[in-house]
């Protein structure tokens, strides 16, 4: 039995959970999930027990706590740097840092009008003005990436990196809302993210906890 547990909200709506929770399974932590439902009268309570903050994720690693996705995501990779969940070269390492935490704290037009929900594919809405101009800067983002960093594998800098996970849930809302205008190579890096074993896990877990 590990002792590292990932408390997550839904599946299906947590945005914030599938990040530390897709870094830390395709580096290959053994870790315990502990499910907590979103947006019932006892949710912050349950979380509470576990979450200092009373909100989702935290990872719990023996009886030490660290919340916030980002921050969950920087302790993995101190934990496990063979895993190497950050790009080693310098240069693409202060770039996937910079985009990640441009994702952690920007994009509030899309967060907001496109909330996740990621067992839809079927809910098409427009895109105009200032979520306009997030998904273009989002398409942007992952077009110079993969020209500049991208040359050893599918992924923003080749090989799976906190930069994807990051990102995630943002080609979650592509699927659910669009069809988007982005570059192609934007495109074709949404699809190889959205193929990932592990999201495709997620993604069952979502269905699950719907259907139930």
């Amino acid at each position: 039995m590990s002792d590292l547990k990932l408390v997550v909200g839904d599946r299906n709506f947590s945005s914030w959970s599938l990040r530390p929770w897709l870094a830390m399974t395709v580096a290959g932590f053994e870790f315990e999930t502990i499910d907590i439902a979103l947006d019932r009268p006892d949710t912050r309570e349950n979380i509470k027990k576990h979450s200092p903050t009373g909100l989702v994720p935290c990872l719990l690693h023996g009886d030490f706590a660290v919340w916030d996705s980002l921050a969950i995501c920087e302790y993995a990779a101190d934990l496990k740097p063979e895993a190497r969940l950050w790009p080693e070269d310098m240069r693409a390492r202060a770039r996937a840092r910079s985009i990640s935490a441009e994702m952690h704290s920007g994009f509030q037009e899309l967060r907001t009008v496109w909330p996740m929900d990621i067992v839809r594919e079927d809910l098409e809405m427009p895109c105009r003005g200032r979520l306009e101009r997030d998904v273009q800067r989002v398409g942007a983002l992952w077009a110079g990436c993969r020209e500049t960093f991208g040359a050893d594998g599918p992924f923003l800098f080749g090989r799976f990196t906190v930069a994807d996970a990051m990102f995630a849930p943002v080609v979650s809302r592509f699927k659910t809302y669009g069809p988007v205008d982005i570059p192609d190579t934007a495109q074709v890096y949404a699809d190889a993210l959205w193929a990932l074993p592990a999201f495709a896990e997620w993604r069952r877990g979502a269905q699950r906890e719907m259907a139930a």
